[in-house]
């Protein structure tokens, strides 16, 4: 990216080359067409992955499974635009670079030009492929066509249902004999018991709402007792489950996407309100369709309060959630929103129209969720992509740049103006992220490895060799620094999944012969503390589970398959799709 400096630009860090990362980084996806596709000026093609390029933070695909946790296996939807002038914000000495496979460290060549552009700092992280994206196999062959148009739930129990005292396998397979004096109790253990086709399918969730954790796969969704995993309730669905928000409402309710047929080119366009704690099926609506460019894009779901936003390229909605009415639309013209995150804030992210594909124009915007007009607007600097939103209160995003290949995070305050950047050092880093079988589109949610409160970042190291420890380390949201790291200990790797009480809950991953563990670190830091060690001898098992869905929920751990497939019907029955463990 060739631009003119800005003013006031910072010196060049002490014996440090321009433009060469001083630690490892992680690498965008793959550079798309140079130049959009006819019929879409203003709006940059999405990008494509490199064949067999390995998932976001995760390790290679296996043969047969096309996609882990929440991976887009198709197009990008990295979106250009050009940025005019040089906004006055303040200048930082340090920035980020952009996440690849083997992790990735902070780059800190010229930190002015990417600082006095438009951030207060940008985490800049370059090299490797973490944000590599899977192949989607458009391919499928449909089975279990249903009948009805009309979603009702069921009651029929699992296959493997737990017994009370975390079998989870037919009733007869104590998987607690083994378990040792202080080691958390395998609440149960589910196998597939759906028919999927041939390329197997994606899951969605699992979601926790009071006693219950549901999750959606294929074309049904399913609600199990958290406590032993019996089936409470089964909702078919006539369609495939195509896209699901990372959070719920607060009184447990969802809605997702629902393809709106059964062949090949039908697309994510329905949506299907449920009450997760009763399986109940409640309003149906389906998205305006669109032709031309921006028709190709899926829509990705996200909930802040009583608002349900859906972002594709070039077209945005909100509706209700207490009855899918439409409330709102995105713009027609100018800069228009393609994601949406969630939570306690409605965030949004905002391709503008470009005269240069290769110089992209960002916005990322904080909408009233009755309304989406923006409360402020945030304007990424020239050539840099907003890629996700890894917390929405406090607000923190990670940027990408293509060329280049860069990686930034950065932390806002509440009215959209810089707030810090992340200042790495020479670490790596494998936040986990990814966005669902999306075409054209881009989930800005729904990633693990990262959690932040009011005042401090939480993100995971890569470690230094394969299998070893790694670390957490703590960074100060208002200055940008680490203000301390935490050693997960041993040879296993911790992955933090949220803050609780003060305190960031981690996953320690198990091995083939150490259980894995749920702990917390104080905001102090300091050696994670054990709240849940699970048992040793069930390490195998929960080493199988292949780029999990991890959720912490009041003490029980819900670790599920983020994606079902076999080589043959016998196997995809006997495939393990969650594991639980608690008190």
């Amino acid at each position: 990216m060739t631009q003119p400096p800005p003013p006031n630009q910072p010196p060049q860090p002490p014996n440090q080359p321009p433009n060469q990362p001083s630690y490892g980084a992680p690498q965008p996806p793959a550079q798309p067409p140079q130049g959009p596709p006819a019929g879409a000026p203003g709006y940059g093609y999405p990008q494509q992955p490199p064949a067999g390029a390995p998932g976001y933070g995760y390790p290679q695909q296996p043969p047969g499974q096309p996609g882990p946790y929440n991976q887009q296996p198709g197009p990008y939807n990295q979106q250009p635009g050009p940025y005019g002038g040089y906004p006055t914000q303040p200048q930082y000495p340090g920035m980020p670079t952009p996440p690849g496979n083997g992790g990735g460290g902070f780059f800190k060549g010229k930190p002015g030009v990417i600082i006095g552009a438009a951030v207060a700092g940008l985490l800049v992280i370059g090299g490797g492929t973490w944000f590599a994206l899977s192949g989607d196999d458009k391919d499928d062959k449909q089975k279990n066509v249903s009948k009805s148009e009309d979603p009702k739930p069921s009651t029929s129990e699992s296959i493997d249902q737990g017994d009370g005292n975390g079998t989870g396998e037919e009733g007869n397979d104590d998987l607690n004999a083994g378990r040792k004096p202080g080691e958390a109790k395998v609440l149960f253990l589910t196998k597939n018991d759906v028919d999927l086709p041939r390329n197997g399918s994606e899951t969605f969730g699992p979601w926790v709402a009071g006693d219950t954790v549901v999750k959606a796969m294929y074309k049904e969704v399913v609600g199990y007792s958290a406590t032993d995993g019996k089936k409470k309730w089964t909702l078919p669905l006539p369609a495939e489950v195509c896209s699901a928000p990372a959070q719920t409402t607060t009184d447990g309710r969802i809605v997702i996407g629902v393809k709106d047929g059964l062949t090949e080119k039908a697309k994510c366009l329905n949506l299907q309100m449920i009450d997760l704690k009763t399986g109940k099926a409640g309003w149906k609506k389906s998205i305006p369709k669109v032709s031309g460019f921006g028709g190709l894009s899926d829509f990705t779901l996200s909930i802040s309060g009583n608002t349900l936003a859906a972002g594709g390229t070039g077209n945005s909605y909100g509706f209700s959630m207490a009855d899918g009415k439409q409330i709102f639309q995105g713009p027609s013209s100018g800069c228009k929103p393609f994601a949406f995150a969630g939570g306690p804030k409605l965030i949004a992210a905002a391709s503008c129209p470009t005269s240069d594909y290769n110089k992209p124009k960002h916005q990322l915007s904080e909408v009233d969720p009755a309304t989406g007009k923006p409360k402020w607007t945030y304007n990424a600097p020239v050539g840099w992509e907003i890629d996700k939103v890894y917390s929405t209160s406090p607000l923190v995003i990670s940027l990408t740049q293509r060329e280049p290949k860069k990686w930034s995070i950065v932390a806002l305050k509440d009215n959209g103006t810089p707030r810090s950047q992340i200042d790495g050092g020479k670490d790596k880093f494998q936040p986990r992220c990814g966005g669902s079988f999306v075409v054209f589109g881009q989930n800005l949610e729904g990633c693990t490895g990262v959690a932040a409160d009011a005042s401090t970042f939480y993100m995971a190291t890569e470690p230094a060799q394969a299998g070893k420890a790694n670390e957490v380390v703590a960074f100060n949201l208002d200055t940008g620094k680490a203000k301390w790291r935490s050693p997960s200990g041993g040879d296993s790797q911790m992955t933090p999944l949220k803050t609780e009480g003060g305190n960031v809950i981690v996953y320690r991953e198990a091995s083939y012969d150490a259980g894995g563990a749920i702990a917390s670190i104080a905001p102090t830091g300091g050696a994670p503390k054990v709240l849940l060690q699970h048992p040793e001898s069930t390490a195998e098992i929960e080493n199988t589970f292949y780029s999990p869905h991890m959720v912490y929920a009041d003490g029980r751990f819900f670790l599920a398959a983020g994606r079902v497939s076999a080589s043959n019907d016998a196997e995809e029955k006997e495939t393990k799709t969650m594991m639980a463990f608690g008190k």
